[in-house]
């Protein structure tokens, strides 16, 4: 039975992809689902005219994405930690501080975007990734100062 591919699957395809499976296959798990479709000539113009959509949005995606990515790439921070007696930070700066500090810079990020292995524990200066999307990542510079 053909069919079409609504999500990737494993061992069988991607999405929008045009395949051939057992017909058991299909009417019992893959069609019931939601995995895929029959593949008619209605639902492959369907697929088709989703995809066109999908790539149009990846496209203004990726515009807003590069300007963000060239903002961040200049973004230079400085976070104010309390120090104790030979400069050991009171607490840590954790990625809440930094998506604190970016939106001081006019920057809205995602905390979750903000990649830090572990909390910063030490004054200094650090690049902090931030990965906006799969293929769009870019890197701000800390600053850790005394207050």
């Amino acid at each position: 039975m053909d069919i079409i591919l609504l999500v990737d699957y494993d061992g069988l395809g991607k999405a929008g992809d045009l395949i051939n499976v057992k017909s058991g296959f299909a009417r019992n798990k893959l069609i019931p689902k939601g995995i895929a479709l029959r593949a008619s000539k209605q639902n492959i113009s369907i697929v088709k005219e989703k995809n066109k959509n999908i790539e149009r949005q990846k496209n203004k995606e990726s515009v807003k994405y590069d300007i963000l990515l060239k903002k961040l790439s200049k973004t230079e921070i400085t976070i104010k930690a309390q120090v104790g007696k030979e400069d050991k930070m009171f607490g840590s700066i954790t990625s809440i501080d930094i998506q604190k500090a970016l939106e001081l810079e006019g920057l809205n990020i995602d905390r979750n975007a903000i990649v830090l292995e572990s909390p910063i524990k030490a004054l200094g200066i650090y690049h902090i990734a931030i990965q906006l999307a799969e293929s769009f990542a870019s890197e701000v510079k800390l600053y850790v100062i005394k207050s």
